[in-house]
């Protein structure tokens, strides 16, 4: 079966990013690395609720960070891409930064 996350920026730049079910990371490990990394790259939560969903998180962070970090970062990207299959427990997820999409 594919795994594999996209992400898609403004101007066309996307970043397809295969994960083999050898690198699965389980669904708390997932949820804690995104939470670590919503933290140390200073992202803002998109409601004004405050309450950031999984999905609210991987667009924060791939916001944050832009698409320099997905191509100067292979294991950075890659972790990304582990960490957003496990926490919502789907073999393919595409991530539309400019759009505010996060797919299935």
């Amino acid at each position: 079966m594919r795994q594999e996350v996209s992400v898609r920026f403004a101007h066309g730049r996307e970043f397809v990013l295969p994960v083999t079910s050898a690198d699965a990371m389980r669904p708390d490990d997932a949820r804690r690395w995104l939470d670590e990394q919503f933290v140390a790259n200073e992202c803002e939560p998109l409601r004004a609720s405050g309450k950031v969903l999984t999905a609210d998180k991987l667009l924060a962070l791939a916001d944050t960070v832009g698409p320099a970090r997905f191509e100067s970062d292979p294991a950075w990207a890659a972790d990304y891409a582990r960490a957003t299959l496990a926490a919502l427990d789907r073999a393919t997820v595409e991530v539309d930064v400019e759009s505010g999409a996060v797919t299935f």
